[in-house]
């Protein structure tokens, strides 16, 4: 399977760390999304910055998946990835209008790149965890990368492995494990 360039991983983390506003940052960072998963076998980027029929809602970057058995199988045909290089953890509101936009657009999968994680714990559920569970019970997964997750990745084999990882954790736990 491919490997990642942790140069240009590195690169993507730099131009959102460096962005001159929350757009630039919000840029790289979904560009850091369209490299990691777009390099995944049958997966492939949509149109980025989707907005509904009505202007309310807003998908990052959608992709397309052909579920592939060295892909990601597992996950839906179209799964989107919302994108948030924030300087804190993501909140329970955010969280919870992720999980709205996927059940108004008929996904029950999404995942949510967050540089500093969500708010909250595990165990108690609170916060945005809570709200993740919440999401679960309404049929929709919701996965959570963070800054940790993206800089242990080498290869889309990786990506793979923790993204099934996560899903089952979800399912079994009704949280994502830490």
């Amino acid at each position: 399977m491919p490997t990642f360039s942790q140069a240009h991983v590195g690169r993507c983390l730099q131009r959102a760390a460096n962005g001159s506003n929350t757009t630039g940052c919000g840029e790289a960072f979904q560009d850091l999304a369209r490299y990691l998963f777009g390099r995944i076998p049958g997966v492939e980027p949509c149109e980025d910055n989707v907005r509904n029929a009505f202007g309310t809602e807003e998908i990052d970057v959608p992709f397309w998946n052909t579920q592939l058995p060295t892909g990601l199988y597992f996950l839906p045909n179209l799964f989107p990835v919302e994108c948030k290089y924030w300087d804190r953890p993501v909140g329970s509101k955010e969280v919870a209008y992720f999980g709205t936009i996927l059940r108004h657009r008929g996904c029950d999968c999404g995942i949510i790149l967050a540089l500093k994680g969500i708010a909250g714990t595990v165990k108690p559920l609170t916060a945005a965890y809570y709200e993740v569970t919440l999401a679960l019970a309404q049929g929709q997964r919701i996965l959570i990368l963070d800054e940790s997750d993206i800089k242990s990745l080498t290869s889309t084999r990786r990506l793979v492995l923790l993204l099934k990882r996560k899903y089952s954790d979800l399912i079994l736990y009704a949280a994502n494990r830490e």
